[in-house]
């Protein structure tokens, strides 16, 4: 049975592909079958532009994601046939896709891959605070959800490090979204560490860029930004990991984690399907869900674009880390 997000991204990238480089990054085999991860990019082709980073698909279970993902892919190119603005912002900025990293997830139907590993705990990194029991990671059983892996990266979680860490050495600033669902009545953005309740080392440039988020678009503040230790703790985060190898960098990453107890609360039946707690299942809402996250994602394009007026500079950078400090990290004892 096909996997419905890979054929409408293959689809998508054939009718586009004078416009996209796509490179298929590894090939997962399973059941007779061998599953392309695709990695893709558009715009500049520029070393040090500014780049944008969107995944989708860690999780199979949570198909939602990979469709958001996907929906804007498919948006940006659609307006690159004809708007003139967005061709000249592509001249200046990268915009790379991993749109989805878990074919065989998405195949089985399940959040693990093919070997019963979460990839977002089979990071290299082990928490340095306590982590939550079993959700946190573990290595007792593939059997038991949240397994990391006895030892080593997945292939999945080694193509997903290497497309973001070649991507941020030939960036000047890099920025990246990771689209999941399953938590909570409202959407949130974190942001590392998901395994150290202490601030990472681009606290101050993430506040700003939240900053900047909240006050352009005072509408669309429907998102909670905090650092994930707030919510739960694991280990083997691919971000943390990411963050750990590339400390000096200007990156910032996000993630979405959409809000689906709103779902199950405004459709309670979902509770009978186990899909049903990650997606929406009516269409009206998973059609709002595809383009309720579009302003965050291209305001994201035209962040990476203009960097260079809002990342602070050092004096400004020692305000906003003050600034974070009381806002995300006030109850935390240093």
């Amino acid at each position: 049975m096909p996997i419905p997000e890979l054929s409408q991204l293959e689809q998508i990238l054939h009718k586009h592909r004078h416009k996209v480089r796509t490179s298929c990054l590894a090939e997962i085999g399973h059941q007779n079958h061998r599953f392309p991860i695709l990695g893709v990019e558009l715009g500049s082709q520029q070393l040090h532009a500014p780049t944008v980073i969107f995944v989708g698909g860690v999780h199979g279970v949570e198909r939602i994601g990979s469709q958001v993902v996907i929906a804007f892919l498919s948006c940006l190119l659609e307006r690159l046939e004809w708007d003139e603005h967005f061709q000249r912002l592509f001249d200046k900025v990268r915009v790379a896709f991993l749109p989805l990293l878990n074919p065989v997830g998405f195949y089985q139907n399940s959040r693990a891959n093919g070997n019963g590993v979460d990839l977002m705990r089979n990071g290299q990194v082990d928490a340095v605070c306590n982590v939550t029991p079993l959700v946190g990671g573990h290595r007792i059983s593939p059997v038991l959800p949240w397994y990391r892996g006895k030892h080593g990266l997945e292939l999945e979680s080694q193509v997903l490090i290497d497309f973001v860490s070649d991507l941020i050495t030939r960036s000047r600033v890099t920025l990246s979204l990771d689209a999941h669902s399953g938590f909570g009545l409202k959407d949130y953005l974190w942001f590392p560490y998901a395994g150290n309740v202490a601030p990472f080392p681009g606290l101050a440039q993430m506040f700003r860029l939240m900053q900047l988020f909240d006050t352009t678009y005072p509408y669309h503040a429907h998102y909670q930004a905090a650092p994930q230790s707030h919510f739960y703790t694991t280990h083997g985060d691919l971000w943390d990991h990411l963050i750990k190898g590339h400390k000096k960098a200007t990156f910032l990453p996000l993630t979405l984690e959409m809000g689906s107890w709103l779902w199950v609360k405004k459709n309670p039946k979902q509770l009978f399907n186990f899909a049903g707690f990650f997606n929406p299942q009516k269409r009206h809402r998973q059609e709002r869900i595809l383009r309720r996250h579009t302003v965050m994602m291209n305001f994201l394009i035209q962040a990476a674009y203009s960097a260079e007026q809002w990342l602070p500079g050092e004096q400004a950078k020692m305000d906003y880390h003050a600034q974070a400090m009381q806002l995300w990290y006030q109850k935390v004892k240093r």
